[in-house]
């Protein structure tokens, strides 16, 4: 199978690419091979060929896989050592503007996502693979974002702004939506026939449900709970 798009071997004009410019095409070849293939589906012999250089080459500029791997989390500039997911939102932060904080983090997500299905695709091989790229994308990036929310979250609750729900179970609720949103619309569902929305609208109302739920007035979520005590009443 060849790649559906094809990255140039050479720089402008047929020039010789400086060895910059070689290594971030050697990159963008493996990465367009790994999200179509998967990792054990691809060698650097393949990468070589569809990048037009001799695998010594590409070992010149990677002399490991897992550098590769590594480099491939670089440029999606998802691993910087200081990154901070609040940074996106830190005047929100700042003002412990609860919505703009959540809303302006869900629509910096949907935007990155739609901009990059590719590398949707290159970390669900890398999971279901039980490829090293997944454990080092979880361990540089989720675990940062997970930390950070839940110190945010944590920091709310003791102002009394949220209920005293465990923070990671929160995060767990609010990554979920906006994983599960870009998954359909860049895996399944890329027309959006069951759901067509706009990332703005998207992360809205996922701050929305998050923030305050979907009952209609603040008695309405316990009705259930209160039937179905009164149904194992009657059962004794």
């Amino acid at each position: 199978m060849q790649p559906k798009k094809t990255i140039p071997a050479n720089g402008p004009n047929g020039s010789r690419m400086t060895g910059k410019n070689r290594r971030l095409q050697i990159l963008r070849v493996a990465m367009l091979l790994f999200s179509q293939r998967g990792f054990r589906g691809t060698t650097t012999k393949e990468i070589a060929l569809a990048a037009g250089v001799s695998e010594a080459m590409v070992f010149r500029h990677f002399a490991t896989k897992e550098e590769l791997y590594s480099a491939i989390l670089d440029h999606k500039a998802c691993v910087h050592e200081t990154m901070d997911p609040l940074q996106v939102v830190a005047e929100a932060v700042a003002a412990k503007d609860d919505a703009a904080v959540f809303e302006g983090l869900a629509l910096d997500a949907l935007n990155q996502h739609d901009c990059d299905p590719e590398f949707h695709r290159l970390l669900l091989h890398s999971a279901l693979e039980e490829h090293e790229l997944a454990h080092m994308f979880w361990e540089k990036f989720v675990k940062r974002v997970y930390r950070t929310l839940r110190n945010y979250i944590r920091e709310r609750q003791r102002d009394g702004a949220m209920r005293n729900v465990e923070p990671l179970v929160v995060v767990r609720a609010f990554v979920g939506m906006i994983i599960h949103h870009s998954l359909n619309n860049n895996l399944w569902d890329r027309k959006q026939q069951l759901l067509k929305i706009s990332n703005q609208a998207a992360a809205r109302e996922f701050t929305n449900i998050l923030l305050h739920g979907v009952a209609s007035t603040p008695g309405n979520g316990r009705g259930h709970s209160k039937i179905t005590q009164r149904r194992k009443r009657s059962n004794k």
